[in-house]
């Protein structure tokens, strides 16, 4: 009976152990999911489409930044006072005095002696071209002779002006005041000289202190007294009359340059050239890509010390010039003319003591306002070409790039906007 009992037992004892089985494996099945889950979000199984979520590669984060970029070019140039100019010297005779080179002049000054008389620079535009003074000529006669003495009545000799200075004086100014019977043959008329260089000497003459004349076209005995006091304090013979070759007119103060006599030689036309007194650059720009030296352009000039000063485009020559020592074919001497630019600082002081040396002018060439920028070195190449940036989630986003500018770039894209972080590779 026992036996029999167990019977059933035994038989019932299976399905208990196959409902374990059941569970175990089902148990089992959950671990492997978990596990892969956990191994999943630990980053330890590959798949092909993480890549936006993966860790992004080294390197600095900057934002895209909203700004504007200048493009500026280089070119030499050459700091000094300009083309050497030959003073128009009108004096004859033996050079007894010369100033040293470099010297600056004034007006008033003394700029050479000839036959140890002063040629003295005066402030004009309009060159001297005859003597200046009263001239006289006696009734029925004709004959004229450039005597200041008689005009003032000092009776003093006369300067050597000579009859060249009646006959154009007497042509351009008719009107003549008597001095003397005036009816009565060898009666001496009196003849005022009219006309610009007249109010431009007696204006020179005014702003060196010698006054008591009216100040205009009109040159009469007060001028010519004026003048003897002026030809007294220049140790020359007061004679009331202005010779031709005793002046000479610029526009301003001169700085002497290399003289093109020696002492003891006779006057020629180059005896004497002159700068002016500020120093500028001259640049010679190709001829092809001159169109930045427009008239008042702003440039900076980088100095020799590495300073920069502001200078302004003054004037640009209008006859280029081919290259030195080219012989190439006319295209390729095209090619390398130049145009020479000339560069005025007003800031004197700011360039120091420096008179001349080599310099590079820099000038604007292209300039994009208000751009949305990032650093060049952000840049990188993409495999389907063309440029992207890198976001700080490792995501790489195409770009457009426009003006390369001061280590910036200018970018555009729908992707990009100002604040976003982008990464600049190690």
């Amino acid at each position: 009976m026992t036996r029999i009992d167990d019977g059933p037992e035994a038989v019932s004892e299976p399905p208990r152990g196959g409902r374990g089985r059941r569970t175990a494996l089902i148990a089992l099945a959950v671990f492997v999911v978990a596990a892969v889950a956990v191994v999943g979000a630990l980053g330890l199984g590959g798949g092909g489409d993480e890549g936006p979520s993966a860790p992004p590669r080294a390197g600095s984060l900057v934002p895209v930044t909203r700004a504007t970029l200048t493009e500026r070019t280089q070119v030499d140039g050459q700091l000094g006072y300009g083309a050497e100019i030959p003073l128009p010297v009108k004096a004859t005779g033996t050079v007894t005095g010369l100033p040293e080179a470099g010297t600056t002049v004034k007006r008033g000054d003394t700029l050479l002696r000839v036959d140890d008389r002063p040629v003295v620079l005066l402030y004009g535009s309009l060159p001297m071209y005859r003597d200046l003074g009263l001239t006289t000529a006696a009734s029925g006669t004709g004959a004229g002779t450039a005597s200041g003495e008689a005009a003032s009545g000092a009776g003093k000799p006369d300067g050597g002006t000579g009859d060249a200075a009646a006959g154009p004086s007497a042509s351009s100014a008719p009107t003549g005041t008597g001095t003397g019977a005036g009816a009565g043959a060898g009666a001496a008329t009196v003849t005022e000289l009219k006309g610009m260089d007249v109010l431009q000497f007696e204006t020179n003459l005014a702003a060196l202190g010698y006054t008591g004349f009216t100040v205009d076209e009109t040159f009469t005995a007060k001028t010519a007294d004026a003048v003897e006091r002026w030809q007294k304090s220049l140790g020359m013979p007061e004679t009331g009359t202005v010779g031709i070759g005793d002046v000479i007119y610029s526009a301003g103060k001169v700085r002497i340059g290399r003289p093109g006599v020696r002492l003891g030689e006779a006057v020629a036309e180059n005896a004497l050239t002159y700068t002016g007194t500020a120093r500028k650059v001259v640049v010679d720009a190709s001829a092809a890509d001159a169109s930045w030296a427009v008239r008042g352009t702003a440039v900076r000039v980088r100095l020799p010390d590495d300073r920069t000063v502001r200078g302004e485009v003054a004037s640009v020559g209008r006859q280029a010039s081919a290259p030195e020592g080219g012989s190439g074919e006319g295209g390729a001497q095209q090619a390398g003319a130049t145009v020479p630019v000339t560069v005025t600082i007003k800031d004197q002081k700011s360039v120091g003591r420096l008179e001349s040396g080599p310099v590079t002018v820099e000038y604007v060439g292209r300039e994009a306002r208000d751009v949305l920028t990032v650093p060049v070195a952000a840049l990188v190449a993409l495999a389907e070409g063309g440029h992207g940036l890198e976001t700080a989630d490792g995501r790489f986003v195409a770009v457009r790039t426009g003006l390369f500018a001061d280590g910036k770039v200018e970018v555009s894209g729908p992707a990009v906007r100002a604040g976003l972080k982008v990464r600049i590779p190690e």
